[in-house]
């Protein structure tokens, strides 16, 4: 297929047809995190870890769903596989718009969220089928630029929305795009992927890895406000480490298997993995803190909170194909080594914030580090996916997605428990000695700010520590041969395992 392919215009309407769709899917999973205290406050919701299950449960149903992303596209026909998730997609931004109370517009966003979670691996695979190996990364940077950028802006539209409109406008907005897109996609999406309807579900690995993924991911969520010590958050982690590494034991006993583990014997693709996941700790975790300084210690106002960090979103995005551009000629390395030095040198002046940073140092200091970031996520990850045979292109995709999704979810939570802990030490030192019934208000809030700044710092030293380790493992990237004649031996190779595996 990849062969017959290559000979062929790729087909760029039904690709752009496919980006609007998975935009608008990456835009919805970060939309409603600034809404949540207008909706709580709307809806009569008094407990905010309740209202906290709309971001929450989104996540756990992408994380569940996305490690079956191989097996449904090895199975069915793209345009029958997205149809279906435009579908499912868009029914549960209905419901949520109009939903009269909490319970269905939770249950919207589930919806959601199980109609979004193949679209991101679904248009990967098509990316990597329809362009050369020697392109990919051209395409796989304009891919990047949807990733990346719809789930960065999210946060600033919404503070914009939520300011001036009713939250749900937030749903009534994205119900045309989905249903256009959905119209669109009827009309000129065609089948380009090879299918195995053969292929078979294993239901075992199914409910192991629902339980795997979705118990890490809550307890490591939930950890981040209950505490590490709480005996829901520990249960869920224990649980969910026991079913994941049955899950990982039964994959590699399976002849075919829902997540093909297989994939990390090619050494290209396991070291780009690893530095993904890596680097999905120390982006996803400066997503978080930078917010919490500028809101929690500086006092700026949600919105102009999120426009502060917008030039940061559309620099990572803007730069997104040009890296892919610079990938197709320089390869990884070099990208990789620049962009997370980069990254680490404007970690470590985050963590030298102080009480009176001007909003422009804030600004350009967060806007260098996703300039940074946005050097290394798809070339190391397009390198990778190169090293693989075109039929292990499915699970390397639903891996990637699979792995950056979960260690994001652990080292947030991670670094926010260790914020939140060295802050409440901090404040202990600094109220040592101290009266409080003689403390002003002010003073009091001052005290706040400083325990609350210290540990922010903490945690970006430890993200610093992070980013230094991706960058010592990037120095080990070689690039993959693209050529022809690699390409062929590779197919082969890879043909020939798969039918020994399964006979």
């Amino acid at each position: 297929m990849e062969t017959e392919l290559q000979h062929k215009k790729p087909p760029y309407l039904m690709i752009a047809i496919l980006f609007v769709g998975a935009f608008v899917s990456f835009l919805n999973n970060s939309l409603l995190n600034v809404a949540l205290p207008s909706i709580m406050a709307d809806l009569g919701i008094k407990n905010y870890s309740t209202i906290q299950w709309l971001a929450t449960g989104y996540m756990l149903v992408s994380g569940v769903l996305i490690p079956a992303s191989a097996f449904l596209l090895t199975r069915f026909s793209n345009r029958s596989l997205y149809l279906t998730s435009m579908v499912i997609f868009t029914l549960g931004t209905a419901l949520a718009a109009f939903a009269p109370n909490f319970g269905v517009l939770l249950t919207g966003r589930m919806i959601q969220a199980a109609g979004s979670s193949v679209m991101g691996p679904l248009l990967m695979n098509i990316m990597l089928v329809s362009f050369p190996r020697e392109k990919r990364g051209t395409a796989m940077g304009v891919f990047g630029l949807v990733m990346i950028t719809a789930p960065a802006i999210g946060p600033t539209l919404s503070g914009y929305i939520v300011e001036h409109y009713n939250w749900r406008l937030l749903f009534e907005m994205i119900l045309p795009l989905a249903v256009i897109t959905l119209l669109l996609a009827v009309w000129k999406l065609e089948n380009v992927m090879e299918q195995n309807k053969n292929a078979k579900l294993d239901y075992i690995s199914v409910i192991l890895s629902s339980i795997g993924f979705g118990g890490l991911l809550y307890g490591f969520s939930a950890a981040s406000s209950d505490g590490w010590t709480d005996a829901i958050v520990l249960t869920t982690l224990i649980v969910g480490a026991i079913a994941l590494a049955a899950f990982i034991y039964r994959q590699f006993k399976m002849e075919e298997p829902l997540l093909d583990l297989r994939v990390y014997k090619y050494p290209m693709f396991a070291l780009g993995s690893v530095i993904a996941i890596v680097n999905a700790v120390a982006m996803f975790s400066g997503m978080i803190l930078t917010p919490a300084y500028v809101q929690n210690v500086r006092g700026i106002s949600p919105l102009d909170s999120g426009l502060m960090m917008l030039p940061g979103a559309i620099i990572m995005g803007l730069m997104s194909p040009i890296t892919g551009k610079l990938f197709d000629k320089f390869g990884p390395r070099l990208l990789a080594v620049v962009g997370l030095a980069i990254t680490a040198v404007s970690t470590y002046m985050l963590a030298h914030l102080q009480l009176d940073s001007s909003h422009t140092y804030i600004i350009l200091i967060y806007t260098l580090r996703m300039f940074g970031m946005s050097m290394v996520m798809m070339p190391i990850m397009t390198n990778g996916l190169n090293q693989l045979p075109t039929v292990l292109n499915p699970h390397g995709t639903a891996v990637n997605n699979t792995a950056q999704q979960v260690s994001g979810s652990i080292g947030t939570a991670v670094l926010v428990t260790i914020m939140n802990s060295v802050t409440k030490t901090e404040a202990e030192s600094l109220m040592s000695g101290v009266d409080p019934t003689t403390m002003t208000t002010a003073a009091q809030a001052l005290l706040t700010q400083k325990a609350l700044l210290a540990g922010i710092q903490y945690s970006f030293y430890v993200a610093l520590g992070i980013n230094i380790v991706a960058l010592l493992l990037a120095l080990f990237v070689k690039r993959v041969d693209t050529s022809k004649e690699a390409v062929r031996k590779l197919n082969q190779q890879g043909n020939k395992q798969m039918k020994a595996e399964t006979v």
